[in-house]
């Protein structure tokens, strides 16, 4: 947890994402890279200048895809108060309109619910679970597929919504994250989506995986080159 905590304070100053009172909602959706930010900010709030709160955010989509009472337990052994939101998200997607590319539209509609939810509970910033091959994998998929030379922000001012979105583990790599999980024996809920390993997500990363055989910087390499560029906001930083 040592090496995470100080990604994610390293994140968190360099973009100033942590303000004096700030609420803020870590949206859980019981994967290991939610549960190990909400296990991270949880500490972090221990001893960071500024003081912060946070709570946990679930945006159930329905049909019992999620197992809430295991994501109930484990905010109640973290003594971290708990919200969950149920909705038709996933009917909507699938089973009404059958989309054929579901992804954008199901993420589109759950960080909507996940916006209104936090600002309703008098939240001011929404953390998530994105991590450094995360930024990677948006990058690339930015490029090859769209075009265009563009990631998500790890802060991102939401003004209609009201509320700020951080990402506090963009400098944490995934291998730490799954360490982390394996080692402390953390239970996370299996991936229940139905287009899950069937995405152009997948295809980069492991375009990503055959890359760094003969590349084995390759992660580091695009990331630096992400970190230096002139993208939106990402130049907050000197580097």
């Amino acid at each position: 947890m040592k090496h995470i905590l100080s990604a994610i304070r390293r994140a968190v100053d360099d973009f100033q994402m942590i303000e004096e009172g700030d609420k803020i909602a870590v949206a859980l959706s019981g994967g290991k890279d939610s549960i190990t930010l909400l296990m991270a900010l949880n500490t972090l709030k221990i001893f960071y200048p500024k003081h912060f709160s946070i709570v946990a955010l679930t945006i159930d989509p329905g049909s019992n895809v999620l197992d809430i009472p295991k994501l109930q337990e484990l905010c109640d052994n973290l003594n971290i108060e708990y919200i969950v939101e149920k909705t038709d998200i996933k009917e909507i997607v699938f089973d009404l309109r059958k989309e054929k590319n579901p992804c954008s539209l199901c993420a589109n509609m759950r960080r909507g619910a996940l916006n209104n939810v936090a600002k309703a509970h008098g939240c001011t910033k929404v953390a998530l679970g994105h991590h450094q091959d995360d930024v990677i994998e948006t990058f690339l998929l930015s490029l090859f597929y769209e075009g265009h030379i563009h990631t998500f922000s790890p802060v991102t001012h939401l003004e209609r919504a009201g509320i700020t979105t951080i990402r506090p583990m963009i400098y944490v790599k995934e291998k730490d994250i799954k360490q982390f999980v394996n080692k402390n024996q953390i239970e996370i809920l299996p991936k229940r989506c139905e287009n899950d390993g069937n995405s152009k997500r997948e295809e980069i990363k492991n375009l990503i995986v055959s890359l760094s055989k003969n590349i084995p910087k390759v992660r580091d390499c695009i990331f630096g080159a992400i970190s230096r560029s002139n993208i939106e906001g990402w130049n907050q930083k000197n580097f």
